[in-house]
This record gives C-alpha cells, sequence and structure tokens, in this order.
C-alpha cells in the first residue's frame, strides 16, 4: 500500500485564510495527501499568505528562503505560495525564489489538484487570475470527520468599497457572494460533524447578497434562515463595514437568540477629515449613532473595532478625535496599527507621518483601548454566561472555550466535555481572559 503524502500549511492573517487554508487541505485531499504539522516531514508545503500588513512580502520571502534549504536536502518537496501575496506578486515570487513551484491566487485555488499534476509532470504551476466559475462549486464535498465546535464559513468575497489604504480589492477583487442555499447546506454539513458555532466570514460580510430560493438574501436574511438549522447552537459573523449595516441586521441583534452579542465594525480613524482622504464613505458622528442603534437593539453587545494611526496627514487634532470616538464607544476589544504603506493603494503616494510620531499616538491609543477592555472585563466579574468548551486546559479539570461574548474563558473544576455549551458564573479577569466557575 502506497503510503500518503504529507501536507504542510502556513497560514498567515485573518480568519478568511484559515478558511481557505482548510479547504485547500480537502482539495490536496483528493490527491492523496494527508496533513502533517511538521515542514520537515511534507512532500508539499503551502504558504497560504496575507497582504494586509506592512513587509508581507518580505516576511514570505524570508521564509521561502528558509524552505529553500529544506528543499536542497529533499529535492523532491514542492513549494507552492498562495493567497494575497501570490496574487500581488504573480510571476516574480517565482523570478524571485526559484524553489517556488507553485503559486495560486485566493480566487483560484479550487484549480489545486490539477496545478499538482503539473508538477508531478516536472512543470511549475501559476494561477492568478479571478476566473468566472464558483471557486465553492468546483470544490470536493467536504469530508465527513468530526470538527472542533467552532468553524469559519465564508460566505462573501472582495470588496468593493476602495478604502485609500486597502489592497484588498485589488487581491481578492470585486464583491461576490455565495448563494445562500449553498451556504446553508455547507453549514448543516458542519453542524452534522460536531460544530454548534459558526462564524460567517467575507472582506465586507454584511454587503452579503446571495441567491436563496426566493430570490435576494441578505445578511440578516441569511443569519435568519441559518438560525432555524437544528443543533447550529451560536452564530457570528466578521468583519463588516459601517456602510452596510442596515436596519434588518441591526434588527437580528435584538431578534435572534443564536446570533451572538458581539459585533466587530471597525471604523479605522475618528476623524472627519482622516476618514475622507480614507474613502471612508462614514463620518465619525455617523458611526457613533450607528453604534446607539446597535446598542438600542441589543443592549449588552460588545464592541471590537479597527484602527490605523499615523494615516498620511493626520495630525494631532485628527489623532485626538480619534482617542476621543474611542472614549465614547468603549470597545470590548479593538485592533490597532500604525499605518504602513501599500504598493498601488492611493495613499501610498502621500507623505508619512513621523515615525515616531506614529509610535507615540499608537501607543498611546493601545493604553486607551487596553483600560476600557479590561474595564469591560471587570464588568463581567459575578456575572453568569453560557461558554461553549473547546478544549482542555493545561491544568487538570480546566476547561477553555468562549462566551457568547467572545471572551476566553477558563472554568475551573469543570467535568464539561468539549462542544457543550455551560452555564458558568466569572469570577475573575485576567489580562486577556476570564476564570469561571459552574453555576
Amino acid at each position: 500500500m502506497t503510503a500518503p503524502k504529507k501536507l504542510f500549511i502556513k497560514t498567515y492573517g485573518c480568519q478568511m485564510n484559515v478558511y481557505d487554508s482548510e479547504r485547500m487541505a480537502e482539495a490536496m485531499g483528493g490527491q492523496g495527501y494527508v496533513e502533517t504539522s511538521d515542514a520537515a516531514d511534507a512532500d508539499m508545503i503551502l504558504l497560504n499568505t496575507c497582504h494586509i500588513r506592512e513587509k508581507a512580502a518580505e516576511k514570505v520571502y524570508s521564509e521561502l528562503g528558509r524552505l529553500k534549504k529544506l528543499k536542497a536536502d529533499k529535492p523532491d518537496l514542492k513549494i507552492g505560495v498562495a493567497g494575497c501575496v501570490a496574487q500581488a506578486e504573480g510571476e516574480e515570487i517565482m523570478r524571485r525564489q526559484p524553489a517556488v513551484d507553485l503559486v495560486v491566487g485566493p480566487q483560484s485555488y479550487h484549480r489545486l489538484p490539477a496545478m499538482e499534476e503539473r508538477l508531478r509532470e516536472g512543470k511549475t504551476a501559476l494561477d492568478t487570475d479571478f476566473p468566472e466559475e464558483d471557486k465553492f462549486e468546483h470544490l470536493k464535498a467536504r469530508p465527513k470527520a468530526k470538527r472542533a465546535p467552532a468553524a469559519f464559513l465564508t460566505v462573501q468575497e472582495g470588496c468593493d468599497k476602495f478604502c485609500a489604504f486597502c489592497v484588498v480589492p485589488y487581491t481578492r477583487g470585486a464583491e461576490v457572494s455565495r448563494p445562500a442555499t449553498r451556504v446553508l447546506d455547507e453549514a448543516r454539513d458542519l453542524v452534522e460533524r460536531g460544530v454548534r458555532e459558526i462564524t460567517l466570514l467575507g472582506q465586507n460580510v454584511n454587503a452579503y447578497h446571495g441567491q436563496g430560493d426566493k430570490g435576494d438574501v441578505t445578511l440578516a436574511g441569511l443569519i435568519r434562515e441559518l438560525a432555524k438549522v437544528d443543533g447550529l447552537e451560536r452564530i457570528r459573523y466578521t468583519t463588516s463595514h459601517p456602510n452596510d449595516m442596515d436596519d434588518d441586521l441591526i434588527a437580528a441583534h435584538g431578534e435572534v437568540p443564536e446570533l451572538m452579542p458581539y459585533l466587530h465594525l471597525p471604523v479605522q480613524s475618528g476623524s472627519d477629515h482622516i476618514l475622507k482622504r480614507m474613502n471612508r464613505s462614514h463620518t465619525a458622528e455617523s458611526y457613533l449613532r450607528l453604534i446607539e442603534r446597535i446598542r438600542a437593539a441589543r443592549p449588552d453587545i460588545v464592541m471590537s473595532g479597527d484602527f490605523i494611526v499615523g494615516f498620511p496627514e493626520e495630525t494631532d487634532a485628527d489623532f485626538e478625535a480619534t482617542m476621543e470616538l474611542v472614549r465614547e464607544v468603549k470597545y470590548g476589544y479593538a485592533y490597532s496599527f500604525k499605518y504602513s504603506t501599500r504598493p498601488g493603494t492611493p495613499a501610498a503616494e502621500r507623505p508619512l507621518v513621523d515615525p515616531q510620531v506614529a509610535d507615540d499616538r499608537l501607543q498611546r491609543l493601545q493604553a486607551l483601548i487596553t483600560q476600557h477592555q479590561q474595564e469591560v472585563q471587570q464588568s463581567m466579574i459575578g456575572r453568569e454566561v453560557s461558554v461553549l468548551v473547546e478544549r482542555a486546559g493545561r491544568e487538570a479539570g480546566q476547561m477553555l472555550g468562549k462566551s457568547e461574548y467572545l471572551h476566553a474563558v477558563h472554568i475551573e473544576a469543570s467535568d464539561a466535555q468539549v462542544g457543550e455549551i455551560a452555564k458558568v458564573r466569572i469570577v475573575d479577569s485576567k489580562t486577556n481572559s476570564l476564570g469561571a466557575r459552574h453555576c
């Protein structure tokens, strides 16, 4: 019996890349590959890359330099680059690093089996097209193996917003939504294999408009249909744009019990001047009024956001407007970054803020965000929450999981099983997690 070939995938970036890596592994399973956690043991290595952060491409080339040494000792090893850096760099990757055998963009990875056949013929393979066919339709059915209790499910890809700092429209293409019927079928399949919580993914997920049996389905409509799936206890979605947060989606937060009270809604800046230069198409005031409406629909909701500091032309007054917005919203979580130039984007041609000034602003913003995060966590002490148990902890009898508010929770002296939703009382707040005991 021929031993299976081994596939190692290193995933960079967002949850959508995590989902894509899963589907790549499944696609290659049909070619006789099984996953390994050891790159040195692999017959094929895929780097599933992200192009959002600064120097993303250089980090990939650095990793490829290390893998080149591995290939020198194992000449039959195949090395591939997938994802957004692959889309952006294309043939340049193979030119700069001849050890690479395969380059595939994020919209073409359903073609991996055919590309692998080219490798077996001694050829290289490059595919960074934006194919007309639906890649999800061409992927093999997901294997029936049991899954972890929480899973990602991509429902929308691409973005039409063209924020001045962002490469997504160029690497992922225009907004495309998967048909609602196929999303529901995949969700049911996941639930059959033990999934109890699904996070719907999209570069701009609340722009979702997929075809259903009775016509166009919005994200709110999709959530309401998913809530009817027997065994699916929890629904989340990310990442959203304020301009696509419609009335029905806001209402769903108060009307659909399965939709968890957590929302990631990036704003990027609190300054109208900077928001305009970012091409965000909303104002700080409109964003704050939107938060008010969301909290009116679901008063206990925990808000999360994204911020970029040091964007070209950002003044002290612009930065202070961001700090003021953060003080008003009081995010339970937030992700903040110093602006990094993405070649080919409109903002790339603008003069940069002094790096030391940007560093100082980032530290001040992160300190404020951390203060609010700790306050939100402290407010949870004494409350009863529901925790989806995901795995055992390091200490005997300890189980780990996520609350409905997406807090990581350590349950002490627990006999709960993985996949169970446990009722617990929060007794302690740690740096990035909560401690709890069964009620």
